[in-house]
């Protein structure tokens, strides 16, 4: 009964100690027009080369779509000296809510992870995220590839919610940098709470940026942790560890390598 207690406790420190890294302060950055921008750095890395570092802050950074950001927005986003810049959203999507960030002196790659029409794709999100995992692997090594070099850095990717596709490529890659899967899966289920239905002027950016109506249910707004854990077990499932899925798809050892350098510090 004492070790029953005692574990509980450990596991209650543990989630604790999760909520306090994930939500600590300049983790989200709040900009007039965008509602799901946020820092990956501070997240604890583990490598059997490199031994245990931490995400550098102010090196990755995960978001929604930018076209609706102001004059204000962009400056503090120029200000972050961003060398790449990764859209994965469709033409389409792109098309009808254009990036200003198109302007800026950085490297842009667009890779669109699902192909070209979403509203084709699964109406149910876990079977969207189980036709990423199973038929867009291509697309994620294409997604990541730009980040595999040491001028990368600082570096932007982007979806139109920040949530889903952006969920994804973000996970493999904190997954390759030895970030455990609790903390993956935390970070990604904080996209739920920023754009939760009730914030309309979100659900109203979203029905623009993407050219979705009805599909834009409340349930594929959601982001519940088990989704990415979900996908990162089927990737290791299917090939044995992210990095095997990563390689079968197009990246290489030496990509790999490059982006612990850069992140895993």
């Amino acid at each position: 009964m004492t070790q029953i207690a005692g574990d509980a406790r450990s596991t209650g420190d543990s989630h604790e100690r999760v909520r306090e890294l994930v939500y600590v302060a300049g983790r989200r950055i709040d900009l007039p027009g965008m509602f799901n921008l946020r820092d990956l750095g501070g997240y604890p890395t583990s490598s059997a080369l490199r031994g245990d570092g931490t995400v550098p802050w102010r090196t990755l950074f995960r978001s929604d779509a930018l076209s609706q950001l102001d004059a204000g927005g962009l400056a503090i986003l120029a200000g972050l000296g961003l060398l790449t810049i990764v859209d994965l959203r469709t033409h389409v999507e792109a098309e009808i809510a254009p990036s200003p960030l198109d302007q800026l002196p950085a490297r842009h790659s667009h890779v669109s992870i699902l192909g070209a029409d979403l509203p084709a794709l699964p109406s149910r999100l876990e079977d969207v995220y189980t036709h990423i995992v199973g038929q867009c692997g291509v697309a994620i090594a294409d997604a990541i590839r730009p980040l595999c070099s040491g001028k990368a850095f600082p570096a932007l990717v982007h979806c139109s919610a920040g949530k889903d596709r952006t969920g994804v490529v973000i996970a493999m890659i904190l997954a390759v940098l030895g970030v455990p899967d609790e903390i993956i899966a935390a970070d990604y289920s904080l996209s739920g709470g920023y754009l939760d239905p009730t914030q309309t002027s979100a659900i109203t950016q979203l029905h623009a940026n993407t050219g979705l109506g009805d599909e834009l249910t409340q349930e594929m707004l959601g982001s519940p942790p088990q989704l990415i854990l979900d996908v990162l077990a089927s990737a290791r499932e299917s090939h044995g560890s992210v990095e095997a899925y990563l390689l079968a798809h197009g990246l290489t050892a030496d990509d790999l390598t490059a982006l612990r350098t850069a992140l895993a510090g």
